[in-house]
């Protein structure tokens, strides 16, 4: 465990005049409903009404040409944040023109995840420098966090319900970022590189999942600790993760092609193989009325998982290679970063 106090540094930058973007594209592709196997689980009951499956429609919105998007957060006026990776910038979209503004995070930032913060404000992941970075929504103001030590190959983040960011690194490595005091604590993961996805609970609890070693970890908030959980099938290769109301643990098991579910309460795991003669799940969301969307790069496709019928929905894109590598939400809206062709996506009712 690794336990410094990292000086906090800010800077101006100035953000770009708008981006003329084409017109967002809407795909009413063909969808294709499957059965799962094995398990019986029960969705939460919400306020907001349930969503006809068949209804979805998605639409495309191109960004600049060879930015590479990679993680995706809805912003709190209604745009997109989205982070450039090849580009070293975070942009903001606006849905309704499909332009795009665009905020130099500096050389060699390499941004990988975006989360909007307690604060409204975007919380960026930069690998390539090695720090956790604020964009001020308004007048772009950055404030950067550096991590003391090696560079961690930073990935993702989440705010638990203290206000504390906790981030996770690849190369073996998860921490934490207190905005207040400006400190960052780095911990050592206890099996080593793989660090990826993580995600908070209703209750507050956090959990991550590891890539290079097939497990999620629940952190002890108070030490910092973290204990493995693992899945029933081996080296299933466990991205990313996300709770729903329950606080149960949805898992894309990346080389296994499957959803995983994990229940606290009986410390029980479901899991369920994607449809498809090669599925390969990315990224996970659940959204507020716990459905859970994956990313699926074997299908070409945005999938939807109904815990109650036990039954998925893919939604293909209309090009090959779409490649997305996160996806987030808001009520009506799952937006996803679209890697392979510089686009973002949004899935919402006709």
């Amino acid at each position: 465990m690794m336990l410094r106090r990292a000086a906090l540094s800010a800077a101006l930058v100035i953000a770009c005049a708008p981006v003329a973007s084409p017109a967002p594209v809407r795909t009413d592709g063909p969808l294709a409903t499957t059965g799962a196997t094995p398990s019986r689980s029960t969705a939460s009951a919400n306020a907001s009404a349930p969503i006809d499956a068949s209804t979805i429609a998605l639409t495309e919105f191109a960004v600049g040409r060879g930015q590479g998007p990679h993680d995706v957060a809805p912003a709190a006026d209604g745009g997109v944040w989205y982070t450039a990776q090849a580009t070293g910038e975070l942009g903001w979209l606006d849905p309704k023109t499909g332009a795009t503004k665009m905020t130099d995070l500096g050389r060699g930032s390499a941004p990988h995840g975006v989360i909007v913060g307690p604060d409204g404000a975007p919380w960026v992941t930069a690998g390539g420098i090695n720090a956790i970075v604020r964009v001020d929504p308004r007048s772009r103001e950055i404030t950067t966090f550096k991590l003391p030590g090696p560079n961690v190959n930073l990935n993702t983040a989440t705010f638990d319900k203290s206000g504390i960011l906790w981030f996770t690194g690849q190369s073996g490595f998860y921490g934490r970022v207190d905005p207040k005091s400006s400190e960052v604590k780095v911990f050592t993961a206890p099996r080593g590189p793989g660090p990826y996805g993580i995600t908070t609970t209703p209750s507050g609890d956090v959990y991550y999942a590891s890539l290079a070693n097939s497990h999620i970890a629940k952190i002890d908030l108070a030490t910092g600790g973290a204990t493995p959980i693992d899945p029933p099938t081996a080296r299933q290769g466990a991205r990313r993760v996300w709770s729903d109301s329950r606080g149960r643990i949805w898992v894309s098991e990346w080389n296994a092609g499957q959803l995983g579910m994990y229940d606290p309460a009986p410390r029980a795991w479901k899991e369920w193989k994607l449809p498809g003669a090669n599925p390969m799940a990315y990224a996970v969301f659940v959204d507020d009325q716990d459905i859970v969307w994956v990313t699926d790069w074997g299908a070409n496709a945005i999938v939807r998982f109904d815990p109650a019928t036990e039954k998925f929905t893919a939604y293909p894109h209309p090009a090959a290679n779409a490649n997305i590598r996160q996806i987030l939400g808001r009520p009506g809206e799952i937006w996803g970063a679209m890697s392979g062709q510089d686009k973002l996506v949004v899935a919402r009712s006709r």
